[in-house]
């Protein structure tokens, strides 16, 4: 297992991206403008993009692994690494994500806590209904871990 990061040709990963974003034009308001990293078990498995939001937070934009793979730990591992690679100027990282009790536990069983809620963000920045966790999101939960 490696992670890489990757600095040209992003795009390449497109369709491991939309696993965890579905909507390529919101993907392309993050993709390059943040650090995409790879992580590989012979070929990649999971994929994420972290930006620079100022004054020492990051944010995760997306973190996907290939559905046949979830469940491994692979994300999990990716988390970690990021903890690692962005320590000492990271004083927290924030991620959000639907309200979907199963992916708010994986967040926080990683040492994300629960920071708050921006309402109707999947409404009002999506062009068409986005469901997870068989439910039709509405509000983008986030949350935030300290360094």
């Amino acid at each position: 297992m490696k992670i890489e990061e990757i600095r040209e040709n992003k795009r390449r990963f497109l369709d491991l991206l939309l696993e965890g974003d579905e909507q390529e034009s919101m993907i392309e308001t993050y993709l390059f403008r943040g650090d995409m990293f790879v992580l590989y078990d012979r070929d990649p498995v999971s994929v994420c993009v972290v930006t620079d939001e100022g004054n020492g937070v990051y944010e995760l934009k997306n973190i996907a692994t290939y559905e046949e793979f979830r469940g491994q730990g692979y994300g999990r591992r990716l988390i970690e690494y990021l903890f690692e690679h962005y320590r000492g100027r990271c004083r927290a990282m924030i991620v959000g994500t639907g309200d979907c009790p199963r992916i708010l536990r994986f967040y926080e069983r990683c040492g994300f806590r629960i920071s708050h809620r921006v309402e109707n963000f999947f409404i009002d920045h999506y062009d068409h209904p986005i469901f997870d966790c068989g439910e039709h999101l509405v509000d983008m939960v986030y949350l935030r871990k300290e360094f």
